[in-house]
């Protein structure tokens, strides 16, 4: 049976420069007696605090994986040996094919693009329903209100996308088949599937 926690909860602070202060939300699922952390964020203190948190150490962790390469969700993953990172990313648009799992779980990996080209998701069975862990597919910036009815959701303006009418593309996927998102930045919300 899968299991999965929020051990950091993302944020997205926008500076008076344009810059973010921003880190990923950090996700630890367990399935099939693996442990995969999905976007292990930006920085490594931040991340060894919330694995010791939970009573582990970062050779704890069998996979990781990011929803895409963007600093904030990818640079701790350098902290983590080589053969644990798993590159789940399309090598150019619509190459991931559709049965792509995690290795020795049940755990789906579903193409989302449009915040970039090469985006991901992750699909997790559990007994409450199903969770997806979205990246940046669903993201908000900390001074913003997280407005979760479905057309606010598929509207909701990503500054920095590359393709938006992809993302809306990308962001009715999801809600049509997780009960749970979890945003890269921002607060878990059901949906109304």
């Amino acid at each position: 049976m899968n299991s999965i926690k929020v051990i950091i909860q993302g944020y997205a602070q926008k500076l008076s420069d344009g810059r973010y202060k921003a880190t990923s939300t950090t996700v630890l699922v367990h399935s099939a007696g693996k442990l995969i952390l999905v976007d292990p964020g930006l920085i490594p203190a931040e991340l060894k605090k919330a694995l010791g948190n939970e009573h582990l150490q970062i050779d704890d962790i069998d996979f990781v994986v990011v929803t895409h390469t963007h600093q904030d969700h990818a640079r701790n993953s350098r902290i983590f040996d080589k053969s644990k990172i798993l590159d789940l990313l399309p090598a150019k648009r619509g190459q991931i094919p559709e049965f792509l799992r995690v290795p020795d779980t049940d755990i789906a990996v579903i193409y989302t693009p449009g915040h970039v080209e090469k985006h991901i998701s992750l699909i997790v069975k559990t007994p409450a329903g199903k969770y997806a862990i979205a990246g940046d597919a669903f993201w908000w910036e900390d001074s913003q209100e997280q407005e979760t009815d479905t057309l606010s959701l598929i509207q909701h303006t990503d500054p920095i996308a590359k393709d938006p009418v992809m993302l809306q593309n990308s962001r009715r996927e999801l809600l049509g088949v997780a009960d749970y998102i979890i945003p890269g930045h921002g607060k878990m919300f059901t949906t109304s599937r």
